[in-house]
């Protein structure tokens, strides 16, 4: 059995860095942003706020050996945000026996955005976007300016470096060598409300001076690139807008090879870009069509990205694929019934000269049926390919600190999905209010190499539900539910499922809040139990003039292992923390 030892020394010990920390964080460089020059002498000069806090933790545990974590640990953060006539200069720290001193400036790069009426300016570290196909949000550090006078034209131009120059390292493989970028762009929009057309230019060209030769057994070369697109809208009939984009994207791979006065530009580009054997074209384009009849919409759309197609204003760009999709929303039954269908055809190699083609059908449905006052239904499908973050519900209602699993990064790749809800108000009044929740959802991950599903698939199958009561005149809230979850792989099968019953209640005109969970749940694998796990939870959280808060909590856990040398656990952690705002 481990033993608590928190120590006023060792916490004295600890802080003793935070006085160099402080001195550092005055003297580092920020980002400015959001400048407004038309606020002076209209605002404070000077608006300072931020934060301070401190979390205390307190562990034992016994059937563990030496336990797995330190009997006695200490967070402490802050934050600090200065902001002067809109410039924004913010600054936060970490502090824990844990680790080491940690403070970071999120803008630890410079940059300010001064606005006058109708005109803002770029000046340092920014982002433009002119579309998808040419600049499409790439961070440079330069300068720019948007200009939106009174009427119907617009326009905005950039400079500035792209990309920084990075020396190869052949004793450091993890550095990627990269050649100076620079860039600018110019665009000029025309709208008249229901018609609009935008027209923009941008070019970026890497310096292959801007370091040395690159060893052999590196592939960069500098590139060079002029992107150019049109984008179109107009509205007929005040219910059918049209909308298409089309861009062309002229690429040279590498400036240094042999000049081609012909390359395999067909296409004029102004002189912009010089040819060589390197040297190629690229198109995209993208058309839509929606119609508004009042309870309903429907759309058509279609996309085209010509294979290799690139612009060096977008970090990253997926292309060799058309889409054709068809999307329709309704309401229905007086605005009682509501859906969106959103499907379609997608397909790549579209030049025929890869092994195979992927061709395949996407779709998603989201329909939400008001049955009655007190009954809602919601379903949603969709196969559109993404990403999420898979963690069960138990590995929160398990985990004993706020602080465990900051760094866990389990995001899956989902092929499909599908989830209904439903909510049922047994009762609504001034005294109490009832009701019942209950969320069935499915998750299908998959990888997939030449169309064939991979073994590293798995299905996700969720279930909770509960009852919550809320007594109004006494400021409390009752909750009691049920959570079960099965995953299945290739070999594995587990299933996770139990109660949990939770209450809450404010106290002291509302200043103090009070609350208590119980939760068990077990575990099998493969059809045979593997844990049992009673968790109970107390905590009480006291605010004082909305500046200063303190929490308490207590967290004791008891598992019951049928395998393994540790077969009964028990883990008592206490959690006591302050926190200052001003």
């Amino acid at each position: 059995m481990s033993k608590l030892y928190p120590t006023y020394d060792r916490f004295v010990t600890c802080l003793r860095p935070l006085t160099l920390l402080i001195a550092v964080i005055c003297c580092s460089s920020y980002k400015l942003c959001a400048q407004r020059l038309d606020a002076i002498g209209k605002e404070k000069p000077i608006k300072i706020t931020g934060g301070l806090g401190l979390e205390q933790i307190a562990y034992w545990s016994s059937g563990l050996g030496e336990g797995r974590r330190d009997p006695y640990n200490f967070f402490l953060n802050g934050n600090l945000n200065i902001d002067l006539y809109g410039w924004s200069v913010p600054f936060s720290f970490t502090y824990s026996n844990q680790s080491n001193v940690a403070y970071s400036q999120p803008f630890n790069q410079y940059g300010l955005t001064p606005t006058y009426k109708w005109v803002t300016g770029h000046i340092g570290y920014s982002s433009m976007n002119f579309s998808s196909y040419t600049l499409a949000g790439h961070l440079f550090n330069g300068i720019g300016v948007d200009l939106a006078p009174p009427g119907r034209f617009k326009f905005s131009v950039m400079y500035g470096r792209l990309q920084k120059a990075v020396e190869a390292d052949t004793s450091r493989p993890e550095i990627i060598p990269a050649y100076k970028r620079m860039g600018y762009g110019f665009k000029a929009g025309y709208s008249t409300g229901k018609d609009n057309i935008e027209v923009m230019v941008f070019r970026g060209k890497d310096d292959e001076n801007s370091i040395r030769p690159v060893p052999q057994g590196y592939t960069l070369t500098p590139q060079e690139n002029v992107a150019m697109g049109v984008n179109v809208s107009k509205q007929f009939f005040n219910r059918l807008l049209f909308n298409a984009e089309v861009a062309v994207s002229a690429l040279t791979r590498d400036t240094r090879a042999v000049s081609d006065s012909t390359g395999d530009i067909k296409a004029p580009t102004g002189g912009l870009i010089k040819k060589n054997s390197s040297t190629a074209m690229y198109t995209a384009y993208k058309t839509g069509l929606s119609y508004n009849g009042g309870h309903y919409t429907f759309g058509l759309g279609y996309e085209w990205v010509a294979p290799e197609y690139k612009t060096l204003g977008a970090y990253y760009f997926t292309n060799d694929f058309e889409n054709i999709t068809g999307n329709l929303q309704v309401r229905m039954l007086k605005d009682r019934l509501t859906g969106a269908v959103n499907a379609g055809v997608q397909r790549n190699n579209l030049n025929n000269d890869k092994i195979s083609t992927m061709r395949r059908f996407v779709g998603a449905l989201n329909v939400s049926f008001a049955a009655t006052k007190k009954t809602n239904w919601n379903f949603s499908y969709s196969n559109f390919q993404s990403f999420v973050n898979i963690r069960s519900e138990f590995d929160y209602l398990n985990q004993l600190t706020p602080y465990e699993n900051l760094d866990t990064l389990n995001y899956t790749q989902v092929s499909s999905n599908a989830s209904l809800g439903f909510n049922y108000s047994i009762s609504q009044s001034k005294e109490k209010m009832q009701m019942i929740i209950c969320n069935v959802s499915y998750m299908e991950s998959s990888d997939k190499q030449g169309g064939v599903k991979q073994s590293s698939g798995a299905t996700f199958y969720n279930l909770n539900a509960s009852y919550n009561l809320q007594l109004i005149p006494k400021n409390m809230s009752i909750m009691a539910g049920f959570n079960a979850n099965r995953n299945t792989s290739l070999d594995l099968e587990a299933v996770t499922f139990g109660p949990t019953l939770g209450v809450n209640k404010s106290v002291l005109n509302k200043k103090m809040r009070l609350s208590g969970t119980l939760t068990w749940n077990g575990s099998f694998t493969n059809g045979e139990n593997t844990s049992r796990i009673l968790t109970a939870r107390a905590g009480s959280a006291y605010t004082i003039k909305k500046v200063h808060s303190l929490n308490l909590g207590l967290t004791g856990l008891h598992r019951d292992n049928t395998k393994g040398s540790n077969k009964k656990i028990s883990e008592l952690t206490t959690t006591l923390g302050y926190n200052y705002n001003f």
